[in-house]
């Protein structure tokens, strides 16, 4: 028979099992509590299907009107290590949906000339942890190609998928949040969706759009993430932010599984501590919707931003530094950020290094507090 006892604030990550004979054995949860979205991106009939049935749809949408559109990447041609392509081989053939050698740098290089060339291009790097190889080919080449030609030529249908950020036992290899230094590179868009219905519409977005894309997949939501998603294709609109949670007193700005992360620490805030909070997914992390973060900056006068990746040069020191330039007549505070240590991703002390609802809901409350002291 077995119990758990919670360890501390990290009651829900991480518990310690005891069993009748004393033995005790310490037992990893999700740091997150999945909100849905609710939004309707378009009308129509619906299915309830996970992130990666989402993201699976966009591309078989895509190969199936589009002749020119191929699919590839390390082990793609199976389905791929979390299943976002399977059946599209058997459906549209090897000459379109195909793995790869084991060569990241080739990958995008491959990609970037298929686009060049004509094609619609999606590649797939198998870990967001892996993608570094390949960092030369889309941050020199991809992402500069329209601007060294004068805009004679472009390799615009260009999209690179890669599954990022912590899923419970990732490490310090399978578990990373890059978003930040592809964010530093003009020519690129980089995008990170928060479940399944912002997965598909972002994902055509991406796939249509005449600029190189990075479209980050948090793995930890491909199952977790259930959504009513619109069967229909249909784009959400890049480079616009969402407010999820209406609020008064403090602005909670994430994207990806950290916006789930915010959702719960509104709801503990305005329970616990009667402060109202305003979430915000950012959606798109380049270009990022100033309007809309500025916009909720000066309503509220306090901000949080918070992200997995670690703090020094993480994407949100550039919101913090952007905010306090635009809005600092209206905070009442200094833009905290909670966020990831600047360490390796641990893999047993992962609960202590995520950015957590119990460190957000602490900076909410510090933050406002400073206020009154």
């Amino acid at each position: 028979m077995w119990y758990t006892r919670p360890v501390s604030r990290f009651a829900g990550q991480l518990r310690i099992l005891l069993n009748n004979s004393g033995n005790t054995e310490v037992r990893f949860a999700s740091h997150y509590k999945y909100y849905e979205d609710k939004s309707k991106p378009s009308n129509g009939e619906t299915a309830r299907i996970n992130m990666y049935n989402a993201i699976t749809e966009a591309m078989d949408y895509t190969l199936e009107k589009d002749p020119s559109a191929i699919l590839f990447g390390e082990d793609v041609a199976f389905g791929g290590v979390f299943r976002c392509s399977v059946g599209l081989q058997k459906k549209y053939g090897p000459d379109r949906v195909f793995n790869t050698p084991l060569c990241e740098q080739g990958i995008a290089g491959f990609a970037i000339g298929a686009a060049v060339a004509g094609a619609t291009a999606i590649a797939e790097i198998q870990f967001a942890d892996y993608i570094f190889p390949a960092f030369d080919q889309i941050v020199n080449e991809a992402a500069k190609y329209r601007y060294r030609s004068g805009g004679q030529f472009d390799c615009g249908k260009l999209t690179i998928r890669t599954p990022c950020s912590a899923v419970g036992h990732g490490a310090l290899y399978h578990s990373q949040s890059p978003e930040a230094y592809f964010a530093h590179t003009p020519g690129l868009k980089v995008v990170v969706p928060r479940g399944p219905v912002k997965a598909k519409g972002l994902l055509l977005s991406c796939i249509n759009d005449k600029d190189p894309c990075i479209f980050l997949e948090p793995k930890i939501l491909y199952r977790g993430a259930v959504e009513e998603v619109p069967v229909d294709p249909y784009e959400i609109p890049l480079g616009q932010a969402e407010v999820v949670v209406p609020g008064s007193q403090v602005t909670l700005i994430g994207w990806g599984t950290q916006v789930h992360v915010l959702c719960e620490v509104a709801e503990m805030a305005q329970e616990k501590h009667n402060i109202s909070c305003e979430v915000i997914d950012l959606c798109t992390i380049l270009p990022w919707d100033e309007d809309t973060v500025y916009k909720s900056a000066n309503k509220t006068g306090h901000v949080i931003v918070a992200h997995e990746a670690p703090l020094t040069g993480g994407f949100g020191a550039e919101i913090a530094a952007s905010i306090q330039e635009n809005c600092f007549l209206s905070l009442e505070a200094p833009v905290r950020r909670v966020t990831g240590f600047d360490t390796p991703f641990p893999h047993i002390f992962e609960p202590f290094y995520i950015p957590d609802k119990w460190r957000c809901l602490d900076a909410v409350v510090d933050i406002v507090r400073a206020l009154n002291h």
